[in-house]
């Protein structure tokens, strides 16, 4: 395995030792590639997932098509804190999955904040 992701997986693990997710504080997890982002919320109790969103999603895709990388984020950050309205989940405990806290994770962080999710 190339040694970027596997130092990766190794601050994953670290952290996934730590967080935790209940039914009343899921786990919001993101996965960032090259090209898109995805993001889920977890109830790691029973092990489902209560609602998920990428940029790959189809009824955002035209509203994404001009943006950059970081605004696509913001928005995805923004739908998923709707999703989890619609699921009445008010709080979350944020796992970055080892990424860095920064550009895309941030952004994503900011606009699942601004659309009224607390972490």
């Amino acid at each position: 395995m190339i040694r970027k992701v596997r130092m990766r997986h190794i601050r994953k693990k670290r952290g996934r030792r730590k967080i935790f997710g209940t039914k009343d504080k899921p786990r919001m997890t993101v996965y960032r590639s090259n090209k898109n982002i995805y993001v889920q919320v977890i109830d790691d109790l029973e092990g489902k997932t209560i609602c998920a969103t990428s940029t790959l999603n189809q009824d955002m895709k035209p509203e994404l098509d001009d943006l950059s990388k970081i605004e696509q984020a913001k928005k995805v950050g923004i739908k998923i804190a709707e999703l989890c309205k619609e699921n009445k989940v008010k709080t979350v405990v944020f796992d970055k999955s080892g990424f860095r806290y920064h550009g895309r994770v941030r952004s994503l962080a900011e606009g699942a904040r601004e659309g009224g999710i607390d972490f």
